[in-house]
């Protein structure tokens, strides 16, 4: 595998400086733990997914790490795609891909059906489907018009959790008495907790698989990713611990919209009107990212032949992977009409967390000065991101492991026909 697109494919146009990268770094993460995550996660952990944020975020800052030196190191489109399958080989390289691509066009559906349950709580799923195909066209009319869109849709989701906490805190009902339970389910429910609280942190990696589209991108990558992680950190633990300072977690673990749940409660009630809206458009601006990130390791993976070639397709004008995108866009809206949500944020945990497992695999390889330091980040990492995917619903281990399984047989069914044809044309 090669460091760079193969010559007769269009290269992607450098646009993005450090700003923008931030920006759709916290697109992509900012909503999905807030409005989606801390539900399931408290029914996993109570009191404890405070705890779990901290697991989860202290695993995304090993991997975040991880990231940035690689993206550094290797800045083209496809993410550990691209890094996995240099330092590891090709297989590991395609596993990865594979993971990603799965994981996240699982995350698109849960985060579309998120923005449905926020917008219209009675039938979200036209919501959802309306979502999809939207934002398909906003990806299809270039990376500046993402950035542009994603840096409203941060600022709205900002307002909108400022709103949350103000009514969560200043209606009257916040309580500490709430915050009992922290182990119901001991140390595996904290894990598991945490694992699906890691399905909010991932778009960090949101920059890194954007890498041939950022200027100076050995300097820019690695400044933007672990703010962008920083900052959403600060975001959820204030949100998550005033939303239990509300309501508790039994609450919020019943809830379909547990931001929406713990605004309503006190007498800052109106404020829920807000965090409604806030969770529709946090929701929009992860999928709108979710999707871009996912239309370029697409396009890195069909110009090397692991996917289709003629998904390597830019267009000439927009320079954007608009096959690519568009068909991912299809597979997005059958699953809308198809899964769970939350069916669809853990099996998305299993297989995000076994790709940066990988990412920290590849990361341990990498030589220089600096890697005394690296390689114990990258051990953690890769040690955390395991035994969270391993403490996961059996559902999700199982249906994530079975799709992971099935890439690798049809991969290597591909291998061994071209290797046929190839054959067969000497």
């Amino acid at each position: 595998m090669s460091s760079t697109p193969p010559a007769n494919s269009p290269a992607l146009a450098r646009r993005l400086g450090t700003f923008d990268a931030v920006v759709l770094g916290l697109g992509s993460m900012l909503g999905a733990g807030v409005f989606a995550a801390f539900g399931p996660a408290a029914a996993a952990a109570g009191s404890g997914l405070l705890i779990a944020l901290a697991v989860a975020a202290a695993v995304a800052y090993c991997n975040a790490t991880a990231s940035a030196r690689l993206a550094a190191r290797y800045p083209e489109s496809g993410g550990t795609y691209v890094y996995a399958g240099r330092r590891l080989g090709p297989v590991w390289g395609f596993l990865a891909g594979w993971g990603f691509v799965v994981g996240k066009t699982a995350s698109c559906a849960a985060m579309a059906l998120t923005m449905g349950a926020y917008a219209w709580p009675q039938q979200p799923v036209p919501v959802a489907v309306a979502a999809v195909v939207v934002l398909t066209g906003v990806n299809c009319l270039g990376v500046e018009k993402t950035a542009r869109v994603t840096r409203v849709l941060v600022v709205l989701t900002l307002l909108a959790l400022a709103g949350a906490v103000a009514a969560c805190l200043g209606g009257g009902q916040a309580d500490p008495a709430r915050l009992t339970g922290w182990f119901p389910h001991g140390f595996t429910g904290i894990t598991q907790a945490a694992a699906l609280l890691f399905f909010a942190f991932a778009g960090y990696a949101r920059i890194a698989t954007l890498g041939e589209e950022v200027r100076d991108p050995a300097r820019t990558i690695p400044r933007a990713v672990p703010l962008a992680l920083l900052l959403v950190v600060l975001v959820y633990a204030a949100v998550g611990a005033a939303a239990l300072l509300a309501v508790g977690p039994g609450e919020l673990a019943t809830s379909t919209a547990p931001l929406a749940t713990a605004a309503r409660a006190g007498g800052l009630a109106g404020l829920a009107v807000v965090v409604r809206i806030g969770g529709a458009v946090a929701a929009a601006g992860v999928l709108l990212s979710l999707m871009a990130g996912i239309g370029r390791t697409g396009l890195a993976m069909a110009r090397h032949g692991e996917l289709p070639r003629w998904l390597a397709a830019v267009h000439p004008r927009r320079r954007v992977p608009h096959r690519a995108e568009l068909l991912l866009g299809a597979v997005v809206l059958v699953l809308v009409l198809l899964v769970d949500l939350r069916g669809a944020i853990g099996f998305s945990s299993f297989a995000v967390l076994l790709y940066y497992a990988l990412t920290n695999a590849a990361a341990f390889t990498l030589p220089g000065p600096r890697r005394g330091l690296l390689r114990p980040l990258t051990v953690l990492g890769g040690a955390g991101c395991v035994l969270l995917a391993a403490t996961l619903p059996a559902q999700a281990v199982l249906g994530g492991g079975g799709l992971l399984l099935a890439g690798l047989v049809l991969r290597a069914v591909h291998v061994r026909w071209r290797g046929g044809r190839a054959g067969a044309r000497s």
